[in-house]
C-alpha cells in the first residue's frame, strides 16, 4: 500500500475480479505451486507470508505476500522500505549521519544503543529504514538482526536530502509518532550547515510537539542530556 492509500491489485485472467497480489492454492496441492516463478517488476524479493484465507465452497486457499520494492521504487512506494541507494547520498547525508552516529553512541546513557541506517517495524504493514536510531538494548538480540520494533525505539533522526524532504517532514514523523517513539530529530541542509529540527511525542494526541530548532549548537536533555556543536558537520578541507 502507497502512503496515499492506493494499494496493488491484478486482474484475474479466469473470472476478471481484481484481487490483492498473493497466490492461489487448490487445497491439496503444495505450498510452492502458489508462488509465481518469477517475481513481479516492482518487487525485488518476497519478505513474508502475511496472510491466507480459506474458501471452503471452491477449495481455495488464497495467500498473500509481503514484498519488498528495489531502491528505484522507493519514491513511488511511500516511505514503507529502506531509503534510497546509499550511493545516491549527498556528502551532508553521510557526514550528519555519521556525526549523529558517534556523539549519540558518546553520550547513550547505560541501557541504551545506537545503530545508523537501521529498519524500524512501526507496524505489520510498514518498516521505515531511520538514518540513526537509539533503542533501547533488550531491541537487539543479536548480530544477525535485520530490524528492531519500534517499541523499543527512544529516538528516530533522519537527515534530509531533496527526494526524501516530503518524506521525513510529513509521513515519517507521522508513522513513527503513531508507533509511539518518543522522540524525533529531523536534520536539514541549510545553505551548507546543519539545522535540527527537534520533536517530542505529546502522549495524549500521540503526534509530535516541537522543542527548538537548533542551529551551531543543539543542547538538550532528553532522551539524554547532549551538548553538539552542529558546525563540526562540514567537509574536512574547507569548502561545501
Amino acid at each position: 500500500m502507497r502512503e496515499d492509500g492506493r494499494l496493488l491489485a491484478i486482474r484475474r485472467a479466469d473470472n476478471g475480479t481484481q484481487e490483492i497480489h498473493g497466490g492461489v492454492l487448490e487445497l491439496d496441492n503444495p505450498l510452492a505451486a502458489a508462488l509465481p516463478a518469477k517475481r513481479p517488476a516492482f518487487t525485488s524479493r518476497w519478505d513474508e507470508l502475511t496472510g491466507a484465507y480459506g474458501n471452503t465452497i471452491r477449495g481455495i486457499v488464497t495467500l498473500l505476500l509481503h514484498t519488498s520494492p528495489p531502491a528505484a521504487q522507493n519514491a513511488l512506494q511511500g516511505s514503507q522500505q529502506p531509503s534510497p541507494d546509499p550511493l545516491d547520498q549527498s556528502a551532508f547525508h553521510e557526514r550528519a549521519t555519521s556525526f549523529f552516529g558517534r556523539q549519540l553512541s558518546t553520550a547513550a546513557v547505560q541501557g541504551l544503543d545506537v545503530l545508523c541506517r537501521f529498519s524500524i517495524d512501526v507496524d505489520r504493514q510498514n518498516r521505515l529504514e531511520a538514518d540513526v536510531i537509539v533503542l533501547r538494548e533488550a531491541g537487539l538480540t543479536c548480530l544477525e538482526q535485520t530490524r528492531v520494533p519500534a517499541t523499543e525505539v527512544v529516538l528516530a533522526v533522519e537527515v534530509t536530502s531533496p527526494d526524501s524532504v516530503s518524506r521525513d517532514r510529513e509521513t515519517k514523523p507521522l508513522k513513527y509518532a503513531r508507533a509511539g517513539i518518543a522522540h524525533y530529530w529531523r536534520v536539514e541542509n541549510e545553505k551548507g550547515l546543519a539545522v535540527v529540527h527537534a520533536f517530542e511525542l505529546e502522549p495524549t494526541t500521540r503526534a509530535y510537539t516541537s522543542v527548538g530548532i537548533f542551529r551551531e549548537r543543539m543542547k538538550v536533555s532528553a532522551p539524554f542530556p547532549v551538548d553538539l556543536d552542529l558546525t563540526a558537520i562540514k567537509p574536512r578541507r574547507g569548502g561545501e
